[in-house]
């Protein structure tokens, strides 16, 4: 799959800068993100690119005094393993519990739940806020013998820690065939089963039996356009997880998941990005 490569310089280079400009460039197609000593570095699939999708978030940025350039060029198949080891991912410890790591790495502090993982493109190795948040839920969730299903799965980090935390059977989905392929690696590479990847999107759940828990970290727009499809699967005292948008999305969402019989329980943030639990009623 060919990516297209955008190269942000921002002034001034702040982390909130950076979070909101990955946060627009989500809404528009982009799938990853590297923060740079300038700026971001983020990367689409060519066929989802429309450059002048790119140049109306820099038009509208939302922060005033604000200057972003880009440069861009297509970016050919990479050895994205190697490319962590050298520049980026280091392996991630959540609340003393939960480890995640590549097979590079050596001396690993040691946890409960091990996680290997091998990403094939540069997402999902968790150390964004929004992944987290979802594992610090993940990690005090009762979830054994409940069947999960992983939503914009990436590379499947949310759906293996909950295997290893007694859930199953377990559904993983994305958009993107690299994350089908890289997911159902990493779940070999954990020696796991009773987990299903799959390529698509919320249409493909039409017709599922109900959840106990589903999983959703994607972003604002596409989890109010699909929340309706996600309470289909889901029956009373099933539980949704979101993620992948700010603090001040909250109300909309709660709005929209009232509508659809969904009792919000609380909220957990960082850094400004903010998760949320839902009990359908």
């Amino acid at each position: 799959m060919k990516y297209v490569e955008f190269k942000f310089q921002t002034t001034p280079c702040t982390e909130t800068v950076n979070d909101t400009l990955s946060g627009l460039l989500g809404e528009v197609g982009f799938d990853s993100f590297v923060e740079n000593e300038d700026g971001i570095t983020a990367y689409i699939q060519a066929t989802l690119l429309d450059e002048n999708s790119v140049v109306e978030v820099l038009a509208d940025f939302p922060i005033e005094n604000t200057t972003i350039t880009y440069t861009r060029q297509d970016s050919e198949d990479k050895d994205w393993n190697e490319e962590w080891e050298k520049n980026y991912f280091q392996p991630l410890v959540i609340a003393d519990k939960c480890v995640i790591h590549s097979t590079f790495h050596k001396d690993v502090q040691k946890a409960e739940y091990d996680i290997l993982i091998n990403p094939q493109m540069a997402f999902g190795t968790g150390h964004h806020e929004t992944t987290s948040l979802i594992i610090g839920e993940l990690l005090v969730a009762e979830l054994k013998n409940k069947s999960v299903l992983d939503m914009g799965c990436g590379t499947s980090i949310l759906a293996i820690l909950a295997r290893m935390r007694g859930a199953k059977p377990i559904t993983a989905i994305d958009i993107d065939e690299w994350c089908v392929r890289n997911s159902e690696e990493n779940i070999a590479l954990n020696h796991l089963s009773d987990i299903t990847v799959e390529l698509g999107d919320a249409s493909i759940l039409k017709g599922r039996m109900p959840f106990d828990v589903i999983i959703a970290n994607i972003n604002r727009n596409i989890l109010l356009n699909d929340m309706s499809t996600y309470t289909t699967c889901m029956k009373p005292g099933s539980e949704l997880y979101m993620s992948g948008f700010y603090v001040e999305d909250i109300p909309v969402l709660k709005e929209e998941a009232n509508k659809l019989g969904l009792v919000f329980c609380h909220h957990t943030e960082k850094n400004n990005w903010a998760a949320v639990k839902f009990i359908f009623a």
